[in-house]
């Protein structure tokens, strides 16, 4: 059988490799004293709460289980737009938003609208990968620029700049960003917003994270600069609905018919039954049970870094937001004579039972010297794998 060359581009999500080695090794490990710790996937280990949950049984109780319209529910998309007026006190019109299957579906759409065959898009590096293969998947390319701790591993306007040319059709970013937790200063997200408006180009940001965020200096939507941004959104991370699969997608005016003709013809419409469980999350006790897990993770992350950071596993970059620790491996690789980030990760998984993210996924800009941390594990889970770890590397290099 003969596979379409685009099929061919798209790379493995390493991710999910490293995560089947991890639950085979799981299973074998499972009733010793050491079962596997999984910081590897970024999926909160809380799940939605119980407003959420009683309101998708009510609506399948009473049939509310058909289509909607591809942009969907019209409640759904006025809470969103109340959401970002009370926590950000930004003004986005319900019109302009769309409910998608998960912010993949979002990203797909905004690619597939705005992506010619051989336009070019520029990403940082290291970034998350599934988002330059959605630039691949619509035919474009995919450009990683390489950062540095110093930018916050983020783009500049001046990079951004200097990596323009005539085939770039503009910038794919993310706020706070997967895998290293680090937002985008908003005075420096206008410049570059102003470097890309006057190429006349498109400003695409991820703030899937936003919810998630723990200083008050980065915290912002970029919806806040001008209704020429474009902000893909998910009901996944902050309010904890990962296998729902609903997210939304904020568009110029002049977009929202070209993104809800696609919608109809490759998905008809998101998951209705989410849709109306979706309702309930901005419920005041849903928020304020959400504000309660936001200052777990922050917690989490509050104590993890300076651990990891006195094992040796340095994290350059404090993340202001989301549940990740980019951590530099190389130094406590080395004492065990392990090359690399991907053998790093393995021999975890084997000797302490850690399974851990490779760098290798996020790009190429010394990725090969950093893996991955989830902080969306229990503080349980995070205090026994930094034990784990003092351990392996104790029994490794004897005092």
């Amino acid at each position: 059988m003969r596979i379409s060359q685009r099929a061919e581009r798209i790379e493995p999500f390493y991710v999910m490799e490293v995560a089947k080695a991890a639950s085979k090794l799981a299973r074998e490990v499972a009733h010793t004293d050491r079962p596997m710790i999984f910081l590897n996937i970024g999926e909160p280990d809380f799940t939605a709460p119980p407003l959420v949950q009683e309101a998708a049984a009510r609506a399948v109780r009473s049939g509310a289980t058909q289509y909607t319209q591809a942009t969907g529910l019209d409640h759904l998309r006025e809470r969103i737009s109340g959401w970002y007026a009370q926590r950000f006190g930004v003004d986005v019109p319900a019109r302009r938003i769309v409910i998608t299957a998960g912010a993949s579906a979002a990203l797909q759409l905004a690619c597939l609208a705005l992506i010619e065959a051989g336009d070019e898009m520029l990403l940082p590096d290291p970034s998350y990968p599934c988002n330059r293969h959605f630039v691949t998947a619509a035919d474009g390319r995919a450009v990683l620029v390489p950062t540095t701790a110093a930018e916050r591993f983020q783009l500049s306007a001046a990079k951004v700049e200097a990596a323009w040319t005539d085939r770039t059709r503009g910038v794919l970013l993310a706020s706070p960003s997967n895998p290293t937790g680090t937002s985008i200063a908003p005075g420096e997200l206008r410049r570059i917003h102003e470097v890309v408006s006057r190429r006349g180009g498109i400003t695409m940001i991820d703030e899937i994270y936003l919810g998630l965020s723990y200083d008050d200096a980065f915290g912002q939507t970029a919806l806040a600069i001008d209704d020429q941004v474009i902000s893909i959104n998910s009901f996944s991370k902050y309010f904890n609905m990962t296998g729902w699969r609903l997210g939304w997608l904020v568009v110029p005016d002049a977009l929202v018919p070209a993104v809800e003709r696609l919608a109809q013809n490759l998905f008809i419409c998101a998951s209705t039954v989410s849709q109306y469980a979706a309702l309930a999350c901005f419920e005041a006790d849903s928020i304020t049970e959400y504000e309660r897990r936001r200052a777990e993770f922050k917690a989490r992350r509050d104590w993890f870094i300076p651990q990891l950071d006195a094992l040796g596993l340095r994290v350059p970059v404090m993340p202001d937001g989301a549940f990740y620790a980019w951590a530099d491996c190389s130094s406590f690789a080395e004492k065990l004579g392990i090359a690399g980030s991907w053998d790093f990760a393995f021999e975890a998984m084997k000797q302490a039972h850690v399974a851990v993210t490779p760098g290798r996924d996020f790009g190429s800009a010394e990725t090969g010297r950093f893996i991955r941390f989830s902080t969306a594990s229990s503080m349980a889970h995070l205090e026994e794998s930094v034990a784990r770890l003092r351990a392996w590397a104790e029994a490794a290099v004897p005092a």
